[in-house]
């Protein structure tokens, strides 16, 4: 695997384990998601990182197969460019549904 790919592989798993350590089990409740602005730009700072990561990895190889890719580097573009409109509802449900997927997809990839 090219090593600019293996880069942004670790890239977005560090992201998605920063994410991790934001959400203990006390803040793994959408209310208090919700109402703590830290923790909101933090995880959005890195959806960010991760979409921008999976757009270049798109970019230098098309082959590479990674579920809801185009999805996660559209809301990485939402979130820089739309900011205003960035929905709590959206983060949180890829933030719980989406990044579990997408952590073993990517460790899956680093162990090829």
């Amino acid at each position: 695997m090219d090593n600019d790919i293996k880069s942004w592989l670790y890239d977005i798993l560090n992201a998605i384990m920063e994410i991790e350590s934001f959400l203990n089990d006390s803040t793994k409740e959408f209310e208090k998601y919700q109402n703590d602005l830290r923790t909101k730009r933090a995880v959005e700072r890195n959806i960010e990182i991760i979409g921008e990561a999976l757009s270049r990895i798109l970019k230098k190889d098309e082959t590479i197969v990674i579920t809801n890719s185009r999805k996660i580097v559209d809301t990485r573009n939402r979130i820089i460019h739309g900011y205003d409109a960035v929905s709590d509802d959206i983060i949180w449900s890829i933030v719980i549904r989406h990044l579990p997927i997408l952590q073993a997809e990517i460790e899956l990839l680093l162990n090829e």
